[in-house]
């Protein structure tokens, strides 16, 4: 029995030992994950936080018809996916000038998060990469999702296909398509002065 099936059956079991041992292979690609989905970092490492709770919680429904790591990085996608709609559905207009009420009535002055990516983010993303990640993040989400997953996760064919809950050639003709809108705003941007 591989070492990764004793841990989810001793995870399952309760031990959070076993479970920490399980996720600690995954800890920096889900985060890389999250980031590529989320543009920053702060989220990224919230989603990655939030991904791995929710796949302890819901470790009964992992079938081991595919690799953990495999249904690992569906439930982070999903958890971004989950995320990025709730934040669609709730646009809201706040005054950052205006305090924010906490009990008794008191108020606190808002602090506004510095985004900026760490140093050795900075590094590893020279502007060609940046304009990259933006392309993408304006995609569509099922061509979003299959670049992902694919060109920056390095994940399989059939990974993709079990974390996105369909069929390899929808990946592989999603991923065409991706590819070929990605391509053709390269030469587009070529062409500017």
């Amino acid at each position: 029995m591989p070492a990764e099936e004793i841990l989810v059956k001793q995870s399952l079991q309760g031990d959070t030992l076993a479970f920490e041992k399980l996720i600690l292979p995954y800890q920096n690609k889900i985060y890389v994950l999250a980031y590529r989905y989320m543009n920053n970092e702060e989220d990224a490492y919230d989603m990655t936080q939030e991904a791995f709770i929710k796949a302890f919680r819901s470790l009964r429904s992992f079938k081991g018809d595919s690799s953990f790591g495999t249904w690992i990085y569906r439930v982070a996608t999903n958890v971004c996916l989950d995320e990025l709609r709730r934040r669609k559905r709730r646009i809201i207009a706040l005054s950052l000038d205006e305090p924010l009420a906490v009990k008794d009535g008191e108020t606190v002055e808002k602090e506004i998060a510095d985004n900026k990516p760490t140093q050795d983010i900075i590094i590893e993303q020279k502007e060609f990469s940046q304009y990259i990640q933006q392309l993408v993040s304006e995609m569509k989400p099922e061509h979003k999702n299959v670049i992902i997953l694919r060109d920056m996760m390095q994940l399989s064919y059939e990974e993709i296909a079990v974390a996105l809950d369909t069929s390899i050639g929808t990946v592989k003709s999603r991923l065409s398509r991706a590819r070929n809108i990605l391509r053709k705003k390269l030469v587009n941007r070529e062409h500017l002065p």
